[in-house]
């Protein structure tokens, strides 16, 4: 069994930063790409970065330049780092880790249960 737990969440003004961490728990598994999601109320869930084993990063337009992924392979855990937050980054945003299942031998995907940041104008 796989566990996604994310932490950092938190309230902000407009032009601070915040960090989101993301753990995945499992024993026999290799943890492929690992993304961040967000969610609005009313709204659907949209990809705001990803990052590949590799360090092959992917950016939404509207984070692309303020945000920033990474992920240290060793502890299974990713990293948003928030810069420049606006109003319109308020979101619950959640965490998505690929992961390959070595005695299972299949790929699957596990959500985190989301963490509420809220930026203020």
């Amino acid at each position: 069994q796989v566990q996604v737990v994310e932490s950092g969440g938190g309230l902000v003004q407009a032009g601070g930063s915040l960090r989101l961490s993301c753990a995945a728990y499992g024993s026999g598994i290799s943890i492929n790409t690992m993304y961040w999601y967000r969610q609005t109320p009313g709204k659907q869930r949209e990809s705001a970065a990803s990052i590949t084993t590799g360090g092959s990063t992917n950016y939404a337009d509207s984070v692309n330049g303020r945000f920033t992924i990474s992920r240290d392979n060793a502890k299974n855990t990713v990293y948003l780092q928030m810069n420049s937050l606006k109003p319109e980054d308020t979101a619950v945003y959640y965490c998505k880790v690929e992961y390959y299942s070595r005695s299972s031998n299949y790929v699957a995907a596990r959500w985190g249960q989301g963490t509420q940041v809220t930026v203020s104008s």
